[in-house]
């Protein structure tokens, strides 16, 4: 137990390992790929239907997946990554939509939505001379005020390009060179993009960390 300033006791929050968080952020979105591609459709549906078929009964795989990597990130930590709860959110909402209409619309724009809220909240937080990565990531590393700002607005500008690009993938691609763009291309531009800042981690880092 941990208490707060204001008297109250909380569960002390535990660290997740590295190794532990990057499975549990991205095992749901391997298995939905696998699901997709190994899964199997009526064949006397047309290649359109076919696809959807695939990718409605991968969805109805993803949400609980997601789901059950939030409830175990909770048990492991005794907290709620507050990203991956708003990113679960809008899977069950997003997802169940495809799931009941019937139209993958719905999901392929689930990435749209969820980096056009990332990038709107930095945003607001930067029009309002405040950095809301430092709010989530303080604990994890301590840099400069300038050097905050700096590395908000440029993971802002990068979440609304990827929600652009997403818009641009699923409306002028197939279902299966969008699942491949989803599962391969996103995380591997986010990883990409996180290690181009370190330059800008070094030079703003506290001299004490």
């Amino acid at each position: 137990m941990t208490t707060k300033p204001d008297g109250r006791q909380t569960m002390a929050e535990k660290p997740l390992n590295p190794v532990v968080k990057l499975a549990l952020e991205l095992g749901p979105v391997f298995a939905f790929f696998l699901t997709y591609r190994l899964s199997s459709a009526d064949p006397g549906l047309t290649p359109e239907k076919a696809e959807l078929s695939r990718m409605i009964f991968a969805t109805s795989v993803f949400i609980p997946l997601v789901l059950a990597s939030l409830a175990v990130s909770w048990w492991l930590t005794r907290s709620l990554p507050k990203m991956a709860a708003l990113t679960a959110l809008v899977v069950v909402v997003f997802g169940g939509l495809t799931i009941a209409l019937r139209d993958d619309t719905f999901f392929k724009m689930k990435p749209t939505i969820i980096y056009g809220l990332f990038a709107v909240i930095l945003g607001i937080g930067l029009m309002r001379g405040q950095s809301y990565l430092q709010y989530l990531m303080g604990e994890v590393f301590s840099m400069k005020r300038e050097g905050w700002m700096l590395f908000t607005r440029r993971f802002a500008l990068f979440f609304a390009c990827l929600a652009v690009v997403n818009e641009v993938v699923w409306r002028s691609q197939d279902t299966d060179t969008w699942v491949n763009f989803r599962t391969f291309v996103l995380p591997l531009t986010t990883f990409v993009f996180i290690l181009t800042q370190a330059p800008l981690l070094g030079r703003y880092m506290e001299k004490d960390e």
